[in-house]
């Protein structure tokens, strides 16, 4: 049996939900004290301010990757087929705090823009050290990003390439693995 969120929590997620779902300009602390179901003091208490609020979702958001950093690196199919696979928004706690961070980050907020970078050196980190060679990590790298961008930003009906992906994940990833090896023995990969 899950218990429910506290207060802090439930202002954080409806902090997330209105940057995702309308943006940064709409996200005060009124809009956020109404979608979490608490009173503005409520919130306040929680959290002094917009910034405050910023300073939680950052620290959510690290808290998060740190975590999917361990999983990438202790997959049991290992770093790139996990990496590959998991580059697919499914509205997870992650994939929300990344897409509200990016709102926060087009908004100019730096600190959201810092997060954002350091995730991405994160994962290349881990990536790298896994593979050996960093353009082959910033290959996938790019590959992952093409396959979020999809699933996450793009509306539904314009997905139809995310979703072929999807279907066909096991060849995509068997490409990426296909590149590491190559890399790793000098060969060149068929055209």
């Amino acid at each position: 049996m899950t218990s429910a969120p506290s207060a802090r929590d439930r202002v954080l997620d409806a902090f997330e939900t209105i940057l995702i779902n309308q943006g940064e300009r709409a996200a005060t602390l009124d809009a956020v004290a109404a979608e979490a179901g608490v009173s503005k003091g409520g919130l306040l208490y929680h959290f002094g301010s917009k910034e405050a609020l910023v300073d939680g979702l950052i620290e959510r958001l690290s808290a998060l990757v740190t975590e999917d950093v361990e999983n990438i690196r202790t997959a049991e199919a290992g770093v790139v087929d996990y990496f590959i696979r998991s580059s697919v928004n499914i509205e997870s706690p992650l994939d929300r705090a990344i897409i509200s961070a990016t709102r926060l980050a087009q908004g100019s907020q730096p600190k959201a823009q810092e997060a954002l970078k350091s995730m991405q050196r994160d994962w290349f980190d881990v990536l790298a050290a896994a593979v050996g060679d960093d353009a082959v990590a910033r290959t996938i790298m790019l590959i992952s990003d093409g396959l979020y961008y999809n699933s996450a930003l793009l509306p539904p009906a314009l997905t139809e390439t995310s979703s072929r992906v999807t279907a066909n994940m096991d060849e995509l990833v068997a490409i990426a693995e296909g590149l590491v090896a190559s890399r790793r023995t000098g060969t060149k990969q068929p055209h």
